[in-house]
């Protein structure tokens, strides 16, 4: 899987592509024990061919880091709103494929099926490495939503086209709320209950937002490519 390779694609193949991988998505209640989380992010400027990705392990439900994958890629899929996991997931897939351990659900920075083809990071992922997923935005790209209540744990539904998606959830008190979706595995109901459990002292749940951190570390030269236990 590591060799996933995407730069010769046009925006059409991308959208059939999408299509099909959607065709393969589960979504279903959470039947699994979850003993480690994992965290994916991505940093990359819109105009470069580096792809930074990493993936971070934390046993669950104590949030505690136990490892870590990093990979830089050269990616010439182009910048495309809709399309960003053509650039996002050849990178992660060589992260996951450094990983001693997988892990029993990964949480994606950015959407699952609250996308416009039902086939955000989350989703694609998830369906390529078949394992559960789901997607923690801090945007929403598709949908509307009502404001939830100012309370941490209050939730709304995102609804696309007369279907939940994902939802609104308040991950602190009068803070703007993330955005989770299913993105493979999953349900929205287990989706909303797995991130809550994730919360910490910040708006953005502590996979993601300890994967944004290594991932910028990585970036900037702090820390080297490949896996690295904590």
């Amino acid at each position: 899987m590591a060799s996933l390779n995407y730069d010769t694609l046009t925006v059409t193949a991308a959208t059939q592509i999408q299509n099909e991988l959607r065709n393969d998505t589960i979504i279903q209640p959470r039947n699994f024990p979850v003993n480690v989380i994992a965290g994916a992010d991505i940093s990359f400027n819109k105009f470069s061919t580096a792809v930074y990705a990493g993936i971070i392990l934390l046993r669950f439900p104590e949030l505690i880091p136990t490892g870590y994958s990093l990979v830089k890629r050269e990616v010439l899929f182009p910048y495309v709103p809709g399309y960003l996991a053509f650039r996002e997931v050849p990178a992660l897939m060589a992260a996951w494929d450094n990983l001693p351990v997988k892990p029993d659900l990964l949480v994606a920075d950015g959407h699952g099926i609250a996308h416009p083809r039902r086939m955000g990071i989350a989703a694609h992922f998830g369906v390529l490495t078949q394992t559960p997923t789901v997607g923690c935005a801090k945007k929403v790209l598709c949908g509307k939503y009502e404001e939830p209540a100012s309370v941490k744990g209050s939730y709304t539904p995102l609804v696309f086209k007369d279907e939940v998606v994902g939802a609104a959830l308040r991950t602190k008190n009068a803070v703007k709320p993330v955005f989770v979706s299913p993105g493979n595995l999953m349900d929205v109901e287990s989706t909303v209950e797995i991130i809550t459990q994730c919360v910490g002292r910040y708006r953005i749940p502590e996979p993601t937002r300890l994967a944004h951190d290594i991932v910028n570390r990585f970036r900037v030269g702090e820390i080297s490519e490949g896996y690295a236990e904590i």
